[in-house]
């Protein structure tokens, strides 16, 4: 039944209807499943740290993804492209070594894998990616190849 009630830890923007999303799900997985509601099926064997929330802007220039990733750093994060032109983010957020003698009162971070994939446009110049960290925001930039506008030529009448 728990399955069946929305999240209260955030909706995803994706959409079954984007012809660039890869996070499409089954909606009727959640009825045979005890796993939680917003999470992926392709993400749910490798993740516990699932919810690495990434925005994805086009500007005339480029793609653009930004992700938080607090805690990591560049080398817990992977940014690869693959054939079919598709960006895959992945990363690892470690647990925290257990003293012997440590109580813990809560746990409310999360640890575990992550992965994202996304699949670009045509105009995506996937040769030319470039990825930065700073202050825990992961930002990929995917240059785009220049639209061409098709060339207009006037055709004299004759008569």
């Amino acid at each position: 039944m728990a399955s069946l009630l929305p999240s209260f830890f955030g909706s995803r923007k994706t959409n079954a209807f984007d012809p660039f999303s890869l996070d499409i799900r089954d909606p009727f997985e959640d009825l045979f499943s005890s796993t939680p509601v917003n999470v992926p099926a392709s993400t749910r064997e490798t993740s516990a740290f699932v919810n690495a929330r990434i925005d994805w802007k086009e500007t005339p220039e480029a793609h653009v993804f930004r992700a938080d990733l607090p805690g990591l750093g560049k080398a817990e994060v992977k940014v690869e492209v693959e054939e079919g032109r598709i960006l895959q983010i992945s990363g690892e957020r470690s647990e925290e070594d257990e003293g012997k003698n440590d109580k813990w009162h809560r746990i409310e971070r999360s640890s575990g894998k992550f992965l994202r994939r996304f699949r670009l446009p045509r105009n995506a110049k996937m040769d030319q990616v470039k990825a930065s960290m700073e202050n825990g925001v992961l930002t990929v930039t995917v240059p785009k190849d220049e639209e061409k506008k098709p060339e207009v030529k006037a055709i004299e009448i004759s008569g």
